[in-house]
Order: structure tokens, then sequence, then C-alpha cells
């Protein structure tokens, strides 16, 4: 690509925009991962299947396809999503090699679908789309496989577990000996998170999962949190493994630390504009590391936490998040707990100032709800940061 534009003449995707592919785009994912998982079962070691069995990877994959056709003549404008889905490839490991896996499923799964409307023209448009979309993600994935800190998966050593709320456990790892990565040399960045493999014993297929890292420093190792899943029914394959099986002295393998759901160092430097840190849950994991960076930069700063979750019994990493905001010069500490009728929602948020950096992570569902609330109280979006425990793309903000 030169300047936004694709190599080579764009296809005319007028075809292939139409309503009709629109509408069965859901549909077209579904159909697209039974079939790629049916012909390639080993995929399935990549692929989250929660986030299959709830849609959420379906959803995500058709808004990231239509948003590219939308946009192929200036992929550029992706930039920024092809950014964040691209972080999630490289610590999964996904190569150049899969995409035309992909591109074949898709392809075939846009036939199937659509039938008779899937007329040559349309077929045509959409494979010289998906050659100019993988292209992009590859080239943007390669430079980050050069820059991770380590290659591929690494073993480390847990040499520390704690529980701190109900329902999660932080996990302090080293390196174990002959492992490459070396603490002192890493640059760690409140936000990011690693990816940890496994191969529990109730499970045919190798699991990969995120955890965000819960500080940017080493003092104690890579310190990551683990929530136990077991809610409405379903009982999480990697969590629960974690919880249950790995203790101090057990090997975890973790390739190396991505995304860019980070804090704005440049903003932490100065006392103007407030820093604001709302999570839910797990969520609070991302947001105490950039707690902490930001109070290791500048404890002058205006700090503004608020914390929804069950209960008090639920609360994770309360004695550390006070501790922090004990430092501060100007912090407030806001708590909501659901079991009490206290409610994290829009009437709070109007009391926000107009002006300020925001950094939201929680479930889908509470961020959908929080990013909406605050795009309509005309916060800028530049300023509305925000992580989702679950695909990206398959946010679907409720703006009132």
């Amino acid at each position: 690509m030169a300047g936004g534009q694709p190599d080579r003449a764009a296809p005319d995707l007028a075809a292939a925009r139409s309503r009709r592919i629109l509408q069965g785009a859901r549909d077209i994912t579904q159909v697209f991962y039974t079939n790629m998982f049916n012909d390639h079962p080993e995929l399935l070691d990549i692929f989250n299947k929660t986030n299959q069995c709830q849609g959420r990877q379906q959803t995500a994959l058709a808004t990231t396809v239509l948003a590219a056709a939308k946009h192929i003549e200036q992929l550029a404008v992706l930039l920024p999503q092809v950014t964040q889905i691209s972080h999630k490839h490289r610590a999964l490991q996904i190569q150049p090699e899969h995409y035309p896996i992909v591109g074949k499923h898709l392809l075939r799964a846009i036939k199937q679908v659509l039938g008779d409307a899937a007329t040559d023209e349309i077929m045509t448009a959409w494979e010289a789309a998906y050659a100019e979309i993988a292209k992009v993600f590859i080239n943007v994935e390669q430079t980050m496989y050069r820059q991770a800190e380590w290659q591929g998966f690494q073993p480390f050593k847990v040499v520390k577990k704690q529980i701190t709320g109900t329902d999660i456990a932080q996990f302090s790892v080293l390196p174990t000996e002959g492992n490459p990565v070396e603490l002192n040399t890493l640059d760690l960045k409140p936000g990011q998170y690693i990816t940890v493999k496994v191969k529990p014993a109730n499970s045919d297929h190798i699991a990969l999962r995120h955890y965000s890292l819960t500080s940017a420093t080493i003092h104690d190792g890579l310190q990551f949190a683990v929530r136990r899943d077991n809610r409405n029914a379903h009982e999480g394959l990697v969590s629960n493994y974690l919880h249950d099986e790995v203790e101090v002295g057990d090997e975890i393998l973790l390739s190396a630390p991505a995304g860019d759901f980070l804090l704005d160092e440049m903003l932490a430097t100065q006392n103007q504009i407030p820093l604001v840190l709302i999570s839910a849950g797990v969520g609070i994991t991302p947001v105490l590391a950039m707690l902490e960076r930001q109070i290791a930069i500048n404890p002058n700063r205006k700090i503004i936490w608020a914390y929804a979750c069950q209960d008090s019994d639920y609360h994770a990493f309360s004695q550390e998040v006070e501790t922090l905001l004990g430092k501060a010069s100007q912090a407030e500490l806001h708590k909501f707990y659901f079991a009490n009728g206290e409610l994290l929602e829009k009437s709070w948020l109007a009391n926000l100032p107009n002006t300020a950096d925001i950094y939201i992570c929680g479930s889908v569902m509470f961020m959908e709800q929080m990013i909406g609330d605050l795009l309509s109280l005309n916060h800028a979006q530049s300023h509305v940061h925000y992580e989702p425990f679950g695909p990206k793309m398959s946010l679907q903000p409720q703006v009132a």
C-alpha cells in the first residue's frame, strides 16, 4: 500500500456491498466457521470456543469483513481496527499460511449462503477484496512479530498465586531455566495482556487465552489475573484449569505481551486533563496497571477511579487500589455493588469532567453501555479508550 491505497486497482465492490450481503453477513460467518473447522480441526487449537458458542467471533468477523469491503479503496481508514485485531493474531501466533485457508472458506460460505445471488461478479470482487485485506493484516502482523519481546510460546514457572475477591486468581511467573526471556530487558506497558497456552485434561485441543497484566513492573515477575468463569451454566475451560490445576512451581507457556489498550503516557505527565479509570469485575486488571504507572509518572494528576462488581466479597484488588490512590494528591474512589442496588450508570457518568482521558474495561454488555452513555454525553471518542473481554469488533455501543 502507498498513501492508504491498494497496490493495484481496487475491484469494483458495488455489487458486493449489496444489501443482501450486508443482511447475510452473520449467516455467512456462521457457515464459514463450521466449514473451516470441519476441514481444519487443528484450528480449534487457536480459536476460543466460548466466543464461538456465544456468537461473538462471528459478529466480530462479519463487522471486520464488511468494514474492510466498504473501505477497500482506502484501507488506511481501518488501520486502528486492523492493529487491534493484529495484536490478537500475533499473540495467538497466527501465521501468513493461515490466511489462504480463511479466504477459501469465507468465499465458500458467501456462495453457500447467497446461492444464485452470489454472481460471478460478486465472487470475483470478494476474492480480490480478501486478497487486499489479507495482505494488510500480514504486513502489520509481521512487523509486530519483529517487535515482540520474545518469539513463540516460552515456559514460565509460577512463583506466586493468590486469590483476590472471590473468583480472581493472580499469578506471578518467572522465566524457567533456559528460557531466553530476560525480565530486566522487557518494556512492559500498562494495559497489555499475555497469552496462556495450556492443554487441559478434559479437552481434545490446546487452548489459548488472553489475560491482562496487573502490573507493568517486574519486581515479582510477570503478573496477570484470571477470573474463574462459571456463569450462565458455562464453565470456562482455561480459567477453571488455571484456578484448580496450576499451582506454585508449575510451568505454563506464555506468548509475549500484546495489545493497544495503553495509557497515554504523554497525558500522564500533565495536570489539566484528569484520568478516569472505569472497570467492572475482572476488567479491573489492565486499569490497575495503568493506575500504578500514572502514580509512578505523576501522582499530582487528578484521578477518578470507578469500580463495579457484585458485592464487597467480589471486590478484587481493593487494598492495592486504595494504597495507590493514597499516593495521589487528587484522587476519587467510587465503588458500585450490584447486590446493594448500586449501578454505575449514565447519571453518574454525567458528573465526569467534560474533558477527561477515560479508560474502560469489563464485559461486552458493560462496555456497550458505558461507551454509548459517554458518547451521548459528548465525550470525544478519541478520549474514550476501551478493552472488552471478548472480540472488540463484536461491540455495539448503545448510544442513548
